[in-house]
């Protein structure tokens, strides 16, 4: 259904690659008209999601405000878009955090500014693009969009070893994305259709064998993307290599995508499949948790040990989607959100500090919190909401993760605690070697926050106290679509049990 009867989300995609069009035509020597151009053009498309939530119909667990036209008609390819409660939150957090990102990099890219706004632009499009996607042709082109700007972004615009980064992150992305195809075309093959709306109310069921194998198509692409162990090993690299903004994208919203298809795909298309890589997936999650948060243990570089701490909280997210039920699905998608948040406010002050001192290395810091308190309380909320501190949003989705998966695995449950408990020990090991202790004469002329660097900051901020005492504004919306999913299951003539 649309509400709204206006096609909002076709706006919604438009917007900024309409935006990115506009900076094309603006010399690049004019760098401050880029920067403005590229924040407004953010900012409109974030106001332009808000009417999502708040005329989204709560208590309606299928999609809203569908759009359907023929894309291919004569092959039965279909322009589809529409989100339901899994996507909401996905849209709006990209949207937000495009803003981020552009006020994150005001003043650290200098060189070809045009070009890296441009990027960000399309990133945004790519990104909304797969999260409202209903076709799964559509949804791979989105899906594919993605990979070429952030490679871009990584290998212009990173550190020292960019290239390797970015190649190690298109390669990985690109050949886990051919298998996704493969299941996709095998999918059209099969039905005749690759609309899901379609394909879910079709009277065809795919062959428990069928189910398997496309479940481990579509799986690999996902898991890679996620990362989920041991497929991790491109994000470090990514990540380090990267500049603040593309850190901030790739952690906040691209690993989401990964996820999200999990949900949206191969759970309700391929649900005996979902059964049957559900305990290895899961066991693979809380090996991802424990040995994430075990090397973050070990770096150095503070931008190194949060990319780490990805790789466990992540493993978080999908241990709810395959052991947690209905509890560990719904605080899967507010966790999502929730990292999304905090790792990309992470990144963000870190990017921050490195403009200043040119340096990520937590030995070069020590004793700074004097010298930048603002800075200092900014980031040390930021490191309280990574941890999961009780009434900031990362305890919301951890705990309900937790309490669904005790619920059907104690074993995996009890084995995910302990990354908690290591979570707190890596990210408060570097405030303290960070931000305490004698201060390094190298840091005495460090300046504080600007005004721009504040309002991204409290930006933020003030969604870790929104979310972390009002998560019901996320999961009233959430529940029943995730609700739903079982049902779905059902007509492939699968049973899941999501208990409450």
């Amino acid at each position: 259904m649309n509400q709204l009867g206006f096609p909002i989300i076709s706006t919604l995609l438009a917007i900024p690659l309409i935006g990115a069009l506009m900076l094309a035509a603006i010399p690049a020597s004019e760098k401050r008209a880029i920067r403005v151009g590229a924040l407004f053009i953010t900012l409109i498309a974030f106001f332009a999601s808000l009417p999502l939530y708040v005329s989204f119909t709560a208590g309606y667990g299928g999609f809203q405000f569908e759009e359907s036209y023929p894309w291919i008609a004569q092959l039965n390819i279909m322009y589809h878009v529409g989100i339901d409660g899994i996507s909401l939150f996905l849209v709006l957090l990209c949207t937000f955090l495009a803003v981020i990102s552009v006020l994150c990099s005001w003043s650290a890219i200098q060189e070809r500014t045009k070009e890296f706004m441009i990027l960000i632009l399309l990133m945004e499009t790519a990104m909304l693009g797969v999260f409202v996607s209903l076709d799964l042709f559509l949804f791979y082109v989105f899906w594919e969009a993605s990979l070429v700007p952030m490679a871009l972004l990584i290998g212009q615009w990173g550190s020292q070893d960019r290239v390797y980064a970015a190649v190690k992150f298109f390669l990985y992305t690109f050949i886990a994305s051919t298998l996704m195809l493969i299941g996709v075309v095998y999918v059209y093959i099969r039905t005749g259709h690759s609309d899901l709306g379609i394909l879910l109310a079709g009277d065809w069921h795919f062959t428990n064998g069928e189910q398997w194998w496309l479940f481990l198509a579509f799986g690999l692409a996902f898991a890679v993307k996620v990362p989920l162990f041991p497929f991790h090993t491109w994000l470090p690299a990514a990540h380090v290599q990267a500049p603040t903004a593309g850190s901030v994208i790739l952690a906040g919203v691209l690993l989401k995508m990964g996820v999200y298809g999990y949900l949206r795909i191969t759970n309700v298309l391929f649900p005996a499949g979902f059964e049957a890589w559900a305990p290895f997936l899961s066991m693979l999650a809380v090996i991802g948790i424990i040995y994430g948060a075990l090397v973050a243990l070990a770096q150095e570089d503070v931008k190194s040990l949060v990319a780490y701490s990805s790789v466990a909280h992540m493993g978080f997210i999908v241990l709810g989607i395959f052991s947690g039920g209905f509890q560990g699905t719904s605080g899967a998608v507010m966790q999502m959100v929730n990292h999304g948040l905090s790792t990309g406010a992470l990144f963000m002050m870190i990017g921050f500090l490195y403009e200043r001192r040119h340096t990520r290395m937590m030995h070069d810091y020590g004793g700074i919190f004097a010298k930048v308190p603002i800075f200092g309380a900014y980031f040390l909320i930021a490191v309280f909401s990574s941890v999961g501190l009780p009434g900031l949003n990362g305890f919301v989705g951890e705990f309900v993760i937790l309490v669904g998966t005790f619920k059907h695995n104690t074993f995996l449950a009890v084995i995910a605690t302990f990354g908690i408990v290591l979570a707190a020990w890596y990210l408060l090991t570097a405030v303290r070697e960070v931000m305490f202790g004698p201060l390094n004469p190298d840091n005495d002329g460090l300046t504080d926050l600007n005004f721009r660097e504040i309002s991204a900051a409290t930006a933020l901020t003030i969604l870790f106290f929104v979310l972390g005492f009002f998560p019901n504004l996320i999961f009233d919306k959430v529940n029943p679509s995730v609700e739903q999913l079982p049902q779905i299951a059902q007509q492939q003539n699968v049973t899941i049990v999501m208990d409450r």
